[in-house]
């Protein structure tokens, strides 16, 4: 037994019209194309992080100096590295300094003594 007001809603419908069957078609290749290039967006953004990670240009270890001339006695306390300078805070006997060193030669740049008054 079945009553009429409960009829399937997808057998009521008519066919569309050719002209809404172009539109829905038209509708269909527009969200397949933005979908194809918002796809190829997130290729490119993702082959441009993988570039910038690969291409540091060889290890970290041969972007710096192998060694650092400073007076014999010297213990370095610290070091920072800034802009490619080695900032290092240097103690010898009860004198302390800071030394300003070439990260990638070790050529010591300049040094600034501290005085106490």
């Amino acid at each position: 037994m079945s009553h009429p007001e409960l009829r399937d809603v997808d057998q009521e419908e008519a066919p569309l019209d050719p002209a809404a069957q172009r539109l829905q078609a038209k509708l269909r290749r527009l969200l397949l194309g933005s979908s194809l290039i918002m796809f190829l967006g997130f290729i490119a953004v993702f082959a441009a992080i993988m570039y910038k990670i690969n291409a540091s240009g060889g290890s970290a270890a041969e972007g710096f100096a192998e060694t650092i001339a400073l007076a014999p006695g010297s213990t370095v306390e610290s070091a920072t590295l800034s802009d490619g300078v080695l900032v290092l805070l240097v103690r010898k006997e009860n004198a302390t300094s800071v030394v300003y060193a070439d990260a990638r030669t070790g050529a010591v740049l300049g040094t600034t003594g501290f005085v106490g008054r």
